[in-house]
């Protein structure tokens, strides 16, 4: 038999830890400060500037993730390949790099609940200087880098496991080809 003060106690425990949980819980991964500004690229589509205006946290989110030199957005592709991009099942997020390099990152962030098999893969035009990110994941497969954006094909895979697919999207243009 547990005793009165110890079963307030242990209330109390269970109430300050919970409140902790839920603040952690619902905290963001990052801060205003510590997200980078991100633009829209002039190639943007209207995908692409409809997600950043009613999800501009996953774009810096995602972006953050590519590091401080990609806050430019070429573009967030809705998955499956013309799913409505309120009812995306995943987010196909590119980035071209603030340095005049040439360079981009790509994210593929998951938009259903629990973990999926997620396979991310990006080459430079010739199909060399590959990247790629594959495996089981709640939040995001990438970032993966290319070396140079420019018409980089980008292969995204989602599903319950690698056999069992229900996103299977490849593009030749993710990237702008200028």
């Amino acid at each position: 038999m547990v005793s009165i003060k110890a079963s307030k106690v242990l209330l109390h425990s269970v109430v300050a830890t919970s409140a902790l949980v839920g603040a952690l819980a619902t905290a963001p991964h990052a801060t205003a400060t510590e997200r980078p500004a991100v633009t829209l690229s002039a190639d943007a589509d209207a995908d692409t500037r409809l997600i950043a205006a009613e999800d501009p946290a996953a774009v810096s989110v995602a972006a953050t993730t590519c590091g401080s030199e990609f806050n430019e957005v070429s573009a967030a592709k809705p998955l499956p390949e013309g799913t409505d991009p309120r009812l995306r099942r995943a987010t196909l997020f590119t980035y071209i790099s603030n340095k005049g390099n040439g360079r981009g990152c790509a994210i593929l962030d998951n938009n259903t609940e629990g973990k999926k098999y997620m396979y991310l893969n990006v080459c430079d035009i010739d199909g060399k200087n590959c990247d790629t990110d594959s495996g089981y994941f709640t939040d995001y497969a990438g970032p993966v880098y290319v070396p140079s954006v420019a018409c980089a094909p980008v292969t995204a895979k989602v599903g319950n496991s690698s056999s069992s697919l229900y996103i299977n999207y490849k593009s030749r243009y993710i990237f702008p080809c200028n």
